[in-house]
């Protein structure tokens, strides 16, 4: 399994993750440290100063709303994938709604016409088909492909060959070309990065620009999308703020960002406890109160192995296991590490940067019991649990 692709933490971030409290909590547990989240809202606020953007949380990513209080304070509002973020946006976050979605269907439209912003649509064909239908204080965007790849994985490539995802020059060109006039459009949006510093966007950009320059002379606004990895050690800060200035002065547009996981990065655990350790041929393995496939299906979908706190390569320290997860399927593999101090039953371990893409995606699979949600606010010392989840949260959710 391959290395965490991102760089690490700062020493500043991992002392503050390491010093939250977790004895006293359920197991599993994933804690979000209110004292690195607000940083990293103050980072991105930092840019909108800068540059005049507006920077939208996309929930996709991070959607814990008991933080929005803290991130709407910084953040102007969210970004989402369907009718129900959208909501989530509306109630819990102070901001504006924006939202996309690959289609949407008629309810969806007679919903979000009430309270959305922006809606961005995928197609043109769809554009044609719900735009009049919004309510006119919704303004109407399209997502647009420059088909220019930056992203390694295939998985993770909203510009790979034949995607699904926005519409492409040729599109767009035919549909004006068979109408016979221009499309009425407020705002064009590309979305092509995935854990990216600011030179894939830079080079994307121009591509953009280079393709769709007729019709950003015609919008009010450009949304970049997300994958922008702005709150990580290393990041090029004054690349982005370039970019963005120049579409901004050029065109005379806003300009929006959606990060989701820079929101939330390197701003909390998810705290385990070991059930049981056996040996398998050379292999010592580890099985821990939580699941890959069920708490953190990225660490498989990416894949990467996620720090822990205290624990090295596997060879690194004099202790390694196989640490695996509660449900059954064979690869629930979370990685191999090593300990200067030998494992035992009932050891607690944290694993590092466990808010973002974990408890958006987490399942009941298998039954296993979703994790507690806590908070850690580093002025008062306090761990606040706002959520425990039980067989009721898996029944429920069946039929």
């Amino acid at each position: 399994m391959s290395q965490d692709p991102t760089p690490d933490f700062t020493p500043q971030r991992l002392k503050a993750l390491e010093e939250i409290p977790v004895d006293a909590l359920p197991s599993p547990c994933y804690v979000i440290h209110l004292g690195c989240l607000e940083d990293n809202g103050k980072l991105l606020a930092s840019i909108k100063e800068c540059t005049g953007a507006r920077i939208l949380l996309a929930q996709k990513g991070f959607a814990c709303w008991a933080t929005y209080p803290i991130l709407s304070k910084y953040l102007d509002g969210t970004t989402a994938s369907g009718v129900h973020e959208a909501l989530l946006g509306l109630e819990k976050f102070d901001g504006e709604v924006h939202v996309y979605s690959p289609a949407f269907t008629e309810t969806d439209i007679e919903k979000l016409s009430h309270f959305a912003h922006t809606v961005v649509f995928n197609t043109i064909d769809q554009f044609t088909r719900f735009g009049p239908v919004l309510d006119t204080k919704v303004e109407r965007g399209l997502r647009v492909n420059p088909e220019h790849s930056t992203v390694d994985t295939e998985l993770y490539d909203p510009a790979a060959s034949g995607s699904r995802l926005g519409s492409t020059l040729e599109a767009l060109e035919r549909f004006e070309k068979e109408a016979d006039h221009p499309i009425e459009i407020d705002g064009l949006h590309f979305h092509t990065l995935c854990e990216q510093d600011s030179d894939a966007l830079e080079e994307t950009a121009l591509i953009f620009e280079e393709k769709f320059q007729p019709w950003l002379k015609r919008v009010k606004w450009l949304n970049f999308g997300g994958g922008h990895h702005i709150t990580r050690p290393g990041y090029d800060i004054d690349r982005l703020c370039r970019v963005i200035d120049h579409f901004k002065r050029k065109y005379n547009v806003d300009v929006y960002l959606e990060p989701g996981e820079a929101v939330a990065l390197h701003t909390g655990i998810l705290s385990v406890t070991v059930l049981d350790i056996m040996q398998a041929g050379e292999i010592k393995n580890v099985i821990v109160d939580s699941s890959a496939t069920c708490h953190m299906p990225d660490v498989l979908e990416m894949p990467y192995r996620p720090r822990i706190s205290g624990a090295g390569d596997a060879g690194e320290f004099a202790n390694t296991y196989r640490l695996g997860g509660m449900s059954c399927l064979a690869g629930d593999i979370i990685g191999d590490y090593s300990f200067k101090e030998p494992l035992t039953i009932g050891s607690k371990l944290r694993l590092l940067d466990m808010s973002h893409y974990t408890m958006v995606k987490n399942t009941t699979f298998n039954g296993v019991p979703l994790p507690a949600i806590a908070l850690y606010d580093p002025k008062t010392k306090n761990t606040n649990l706002i959520r425990k989840f039980g067989y009721a949260d898996y029944r429920d959710r069946l039929s």
